[in-house]
């Protein structure tokens, strides 16, 4: 008889495992406490108007075909996409517009048209960060970092034959990047992607520079049909392989007996299994659903990754200044993660637009826009939202008016806002952390909650908030990790 397995949520790592378990004969319930799945991948739709509520770029989609892949399945039957040129438009404070093309040649060029750095220090840049990746992706990605046998692999044995100092977890990315680049603009532009995880660039180790790879290297990608049409595509996939996936079911307890995971109660009721695996955000997991258990004293001392404040405009024309990334740099960085790190923000914030109407019309009204407008702003730790909201939507809409020359208040038909509260409320991500934990330590990477309970038994984890990481592409590999343990556990 299959085991029975139990995965509480439904995000992108929680399908991803439940999909992986039953492709290899397990009996796999997904239980999520929302009326739709996918967490953090999933739909807003208001007045003729529709975002995805999270994640916007996709990178490495070879990852995601490859889940499909080993189910014998086509994933052109089930999604998508194709690679963006520009991938993003970058905006500057002194009135400087950066493309970042496709070929990263046409890129290199455009950056040394438009700054003091030349094209080869660009694309000797692309290259490092490509060598930095290709070196450590296989231990850091795609294994568990808690079981001896990944730190005896060839891989592991290779990447231990770099220093620190050249791997590049002594210096911050910032000094990194103010070391390789003479201009502000190229150093700022880079020194964005520590956000990509909720860390600041001042801080992060250099070795996080690699983030940039995918998207510069291997490329950018838009689903055709929105983010959400993954979420679409993965449970299409869950349901052909008999994976059982009831929304409205929140989970209130995780069952264990003599520190041996059982069940869960959901809705009250108690239902039994042989193994449970949590999508949930770590910290809540641990305080909601196993209070009769310790917390970890690594999680409770984790600091925690930014949130984010998100402004959905349905705007009722079309701006052709912008393309569908778009990013609105502040004019000080340093300033604006100060005042992060202190739980604050910036009077003056970068600002991210992802308009997906460009690319799928059928996203917004005739004639009309879908923007995705996003704000880097501190986790919860009981500021007031309700005001920072009024205060940073008009903030906002003065600074793209500016950069735009043209007044955009008229033009927001509708408006739909998230942050810290709401994206906690909606995600179980706890204090509304995007990423769990921060990656601002040079040992971060290493004090990410491991895939399974070292303490109970059969109890797994998969997810943004444990390892490797949050963001689409890391969050299949979370489910892939998480899967092969129970495989070759059980």
């Amino acid at each position: 008889m299959a085991k029975k397995v139990v995965i509480i949520g439904s995000g992108i790592a929680g399908l991803s495992t439940a999909i992986r378990l039953a492709n290899s004969g397990y009996d796999v319930t997904v239980y999520e406490a929302n009326e739709y799945f996918g967490g953090k991948i999933s739909w807003i739709k208001q007045d003729g108007y529709q975002w995805g509520f999270g994640a916007s770029l996709l990178t490495l989609p070879h990852l995601i075909d490859e889940l499909f892949e080993a189910c014998g399945k086509n994933p052109a039957d089930y999604y998508r996409y194709h690679r963006l040129d520009p991938v993003t438009r970058y905006f500057f404070s002194d009135g400087t517009l950066i493309d970042a093309h496709a070929d990263i040649h046409h890129f290199a060029q455009e950056i040394a048209t438009k700054t003091a750095d030349t094209a080869p220090t660009i694309l000797a840049y692309l290259a490092q960060i490509k060598r930095n990746f290709e070196l450590t992706a296989t231990t850091f990605l795609q294994k568990s970092l808690h079981k001896i046998r990944t730190y005896l692999s060839r891989e592991a044995l290779s990447i231990a034959l770099f220093s620190p100092t050249r791997l590049g977890l002594f210096r911050s990315i910032h000094k990194k990047n103010s070391t390789f680049f003479k201009d502000p603009k190229t150093i700022q532009l880079f020194d964005r992607y520590a956000t990509y995880n909720g860390s600041n660039p001042f801080r992060a180790p250099s070795i996080l520079n690699l983030i940039a790879h995918p998207e510069f290297n291997d490329g950018a990608y838009i689903l055709e049909d929105g983010m959400p049409s993954l979420t679409e595509a993965l449970v299409k996939l869950a349901k052909e392989l008999c994976v059982q996936l009831i929304a409205n079911a929140p989970v209130q307890k995780i069952l264990t007996e003599n520190n041996v995971a059982k069940g869960v109660v959901v809705n009250g009721k108690e239902v039994y299994c042989d193994i449970v695996v949590s999508n949930m955000d770590i910290t809540f997991t641990y305080q909601q659903l196993l209070k009769q258990h310790a917390i970890p004293k690594k999680i409770i001392k984790q600091e925690k990754s930014s949130s984010a404040m998100i402004f959905y405009w349905g705007m009722s024309r079309t701006f052709e200044e912008l393309d569908v990334h778009n990013i609105i740099f502040g004019s000080d960085y340093a300033e604006e993660f100060r005042r992060l790190e202190v739980g604050e923000m910036s009077d003056d914030p970068t600002i991210y637009i992802f308009v997906s109407a460009k690319i799928n019309k059928n996203h917004a009204k005739p004639n009309g826009e879908n923007w995705f407008v996003l704000l880097n702003v501190p986790h919860n730790s009981g500021q007031d939202w309700v005001n920072i909201a009024n205060k940073y939507q008009q903030k906002a809409q003065e600074k793209i008016s500016q950069i735009l020359g043209i007044d955009i208040a008229p033009y927001i038909e509708t408006a739909v806002v998230n942050d810290p509260i709401s994206i906690e409320k909606i995600t179980r991500s706890h204090a509304g952390a995007l990423y769990g934990s921060s990656s601002n330590k040079m040992m971060s990477a290493f004090q990410r909650h491991p895939n399974f309970s070292r303490k109970i038994k059969h109890l797994y984890f998969c997810g943004g908030s444990v390892h490797p990481g949050g963001g689409v592409p890391i969050c299949i590999l979370s489910g892939k990790i998480t899967a092969q343990l129970i495989v070759e556990s059980n």
